[in-house]
């Protein structure tokens, strides 16, 4: 080991670790599905999700600890939840936002 690497454990100084989560959405019609939020600076081509034979969509991102809020980008539509968000009733995983939509948040212990 080398003295930099004794030297940061020493001051307590290791980077945070950051816990595997799996983001899914259902959408048996989509063509394609990425995921924006707070973990990747809103970036709507960053993190594309992949489709299994029953029209699950789904990726894994490593997220550090804390609060995050994210959406849906289906077939190039912001979406809380895909099939829109019009009518929906409130989520009691989803928040208002500054365009007067809604996000969804994910709390990581």
């Amino acid at each position: 080991m080398t003295q930099k690497k004794v030297d940061k454990r020493r001051a307590g100084l290791r980077k945070p670790r950051r816990k595997r989560v799996t983001l899914k959405c259902q959408s048996t019609d989509a063509q394609s599905i990425f995921v924006a939020g707070t973990f990747n600076g809103w970036d709507p081509a960053a993190l594309p999700l992949k489709r299994d034979a029953d029209g699950e969509w789904s990726v894994d991102v490593l997220l550090h600890k804390g609060r995050h809020e994210y959406k849906f980008i289906v077939d190039g539509e912001w979406l809380c939840r895909p099939h829109g968000e019009s009518g929906e009733p409130m989520c009691d995983d989803c928040v208002p936002n500054a365009y007067g939509t809604m996000n969804r948040i994910l709390e990581v212990a």
